[in-house]
């Protein structure tokens, strides 16, 4: 990282006595007046065009076809994507999940978790500069305020100019524009927990529900907010994964470089000028560099945690270098070791491909295995039992000892399926409940069974057994413990 260390001087804070802004005291000539707090300046990043730039409005496109398609997408007769919170069962296209199947989030979390950690480890912060929500829908929001108000310096000189009808028109389309799509975006993203459908309807005719109405507003609020408003502020302070990665880089890791060997000394000339006649590097200093740069840095101080990797500053440097008629890479992916030790592109992509990343992709690769393997051989359907809680064992008819249970079926699949139920564990145990229980498609039901045991089957006391839900077909089956009791 860019150490920024300041020379030791004594600081005045700009606070008077009453706690207000004052002067400090004017006797004190050595004292070096520093304010504690800096203002934020407006950052108005330039558009540029390139490969990067290609890739970023590549995954703006991809990420919010998904978020904004997936709810619409039907599979069957109901939504193919769909976190149905009230009756507890998750859709995701023909995978019914229930609560009891936390295991898989726990699983998405943890791939999630290591991709992170592998995408770093290979090339910084691939996810904040090309994948991220706060990165796509910025620049959404940069497009829509180009659309309406200009390009940069037309926006800068509107901005620092007085208020006109031209000015306020195009001011009030842009922020239309952006609560359109914050309020579309707070929709869909409701629309992931309530069938979207519905949802749509109720906001129509206004029949939504309390919950509905926060997250659809606070969705939508935080989406104009942070993207139209704070934008470069929330990867600078409030993500703090900008304040971690470095302790997932290392001198292989590929980061967005300047090529300061080649570089400086940086300056000025005309085109048809000889940078070696000059004692001049490539970089002609035309900070264009910065004024492409969402979260406003001067990538040639070298490597800063506001840097989120998204490589405009090295495509508007490479269509200076063209312009030029220089060699392009001043600006560009690579590694530090590789920048110091002038290695070749095959060289860098080797030493990239270190242990380190290989230990991530294996664990990575293991668990996704894992996960798929225990999908596909899942019995779609779960079993819960629970003991009566009114009578713990009795004697019936026959001098036999009945103990009574509630099991619950939860048939995750989207077809009527029916279950016969069985028990073993002591001699002569059997289950004299009638008839197979039939449990309708995605639903469950609570039934009670009654088990029973001759007299003598076994002494006074609990005694574990073992219940078989056997379902029809493919379905497989669920094997369930609990305890029988027979009395003194």
């Amino acid at each position: 990282m860019n150490d920024r260390a300041l020379p030791p001087r004594k600081i005045i804070p700009i606070v008077s006595a009453t706690g207000k802004g004052g002067t400090p005291p004017a006797d004190d000539d050595d004292g070096v007046m520093v304010s504690l707090y800096e203002a934020r300046q407006k950052i108005y990043p330039r558009s540029v065009a390139g490969f990067f730039s290609n890739w970023r409005w590549g995954m703006v496109f991809l990420t919010q076809l998904i978020f904004y398609g997936l709810p619409w997408l039907e599979w069957g007769q109901r939504q193919a994507v769909l976190f149905d919170l009230g009756a507890r069962r998750f859709y995701i296209f023909g995978l019914v999940l229930y609560p009891q199947d936390f295991i898989y989030l726990t699983g998405i979390l943890v791939i999630s978790a290591l991709a992170l950690f592998l995408f770093t480890a290979v090339a910084g912060r691939l996810w904040c500069g090309y994948a991220c929500p706060q990165t796509v829908y910025t620049e959404i929001f940069l497009w829509l305020e180009k659309f309406t108000e200009g390009d940069r310096s037309a926006r800068m000189r509107r901005d620092s100019g007085p208020w006109t009808k031209d000015k306020i028109l195009r001011k009030v389309s842009k922020h239309a524009l952006w609560l359109g799509v914050g309020l579309w975006t707070g929709l869909t993203f409701v629309g992931y927990f309530t069938p979207i459908k519905e949802l749509a309807g109720a906001v129509v005719h206004w029949q939504l529900g309390s919950w509905e109405v926060f997250w659809f507003l606070f969705y939508s609020f935080a989406t104009y907010g942070n993207a139209g408003f704070m934008r470069e502020l929330v990867c600078k302070h409030m993500c703090p994964y900008a304040r971690f990665q470095s302790a997932m880089f290392d001198r292989d890791t590929l980061i967005v470089t300047y090529d300061e060997a080649r570089g400086e000394p940086r300056g000025a000339r005309s085109r048809k000028a000889d940078p070696a006649k000059l004692n001049l590097g490539a970089c002609v200093d035309c900070s264009l560099c910065v004024q492409v740069c969402p979260t406003g840095i001067d990538i040639r101080k070298g490597l800063q945690y506001e840097c989120i990797g998204c490589g405009a500053c090295a495509d508007v440097c490479d269509t200076v270098m063209d312009k030029l008629g220089y060699a392009r890479g001043l600006v560009k992916y690579s590694t530090q070791n590789a920048i110091t030790q002038n290695w070749t592109r095959g060289q860098t992509l080797r030493h990239v491909l270190r242990p380190r990343v290989l230990i991530y992709s294996g664990i990575l690769a293991a668990i996704v295995v894992a996960m798929v393997v225990s999908l596909t051989l899942r019995t779609p359907f779960k079993v819960d039992v629970v003991r009566d809680r009114g009578v713990l064992a009795r004697i019936v008819e026959g001098g036999r000892i009945e103990n009574v249970y509630r099991l619950q079926i939860m048939n995750a699949t989207e077809s009527e399926q029916r279950f016969t139920i069985a028990a073993d564990g002591l001699p002569g145990l059997v289950v004299v409940t009638e008839g197979d229980v039939v449990v309708e498609p995605t639903q469950s039901r609570w039934t009670a069974v009654r088990v029973q045991a001759p007299y003598d089957a076994a002494p006074a006391g609990s005694h574990t057994i073992h219940f078989q839900i056997s379902g029809q077909g493919s379905t497989g089956q669920v094997t369930e413990k609990s305890v029988f009791i027979v009395p003194r």
